[in-house]
């Protein structure tokens, strides 16, 4: 597939395939005889790989020591998976976050009126005074 190819495929850009190739997020991709990047089956899932863990909001420096580790192979499984067992504990603690909020908000919006009302009531007797 082309660089394109891959683009529409995935929803980023080429310059996004490109910038993740070169920072090393993505093994090197093949090229053709005319020197164009002919993205194979793998590297399509790298891609998918990547995307979908930058989507989970892991960082960039953790996904190319993952790359860098796995290009070493499989004597660095256990590295690796240590990685990704740090960064679900990292989105499990977001989520935790995430959720205390989501539960505030939706305190605050189920006691809206009333708090209004009284908050109203209060200025008024400012007001007044």
């Amino acid at each position: 597939m082309t660089i394109a190819e891959v683009a529409r495929e995935y929803d980023v850009s080429a310059d996004t395939l490109r910038y993740y190739e070169r920072i090393g997020l993505i093994p090197a991709v093949g090229r053709n005889r005319s020197g164009i990047r002919d993205y194979k089956e793998e590297d399509c899932r790298w891609v998918e790989f990547t995307k979908c863990m930058r989507s989970a909001g892991i960082p960039i420096e953790a996904l190319i020591e993952y790359v860098t580790l796995f290009q070493q192979g499989p004597k660095t499984r256990a590295a690796r998976k240590q990685i990704l067992i740090e960064q679900r504990d990292q989105l499990l603690a977001k989520m935790n976050d995430i959720q205390k909020s989501l539960d505030r908000l939706n305190e605050k919006i189920e006691n809206y009126d009333a708090n209004m009302a009284k908050t109203e009531a209060m200025l008024m007797m400012r007001k007044e005074h």
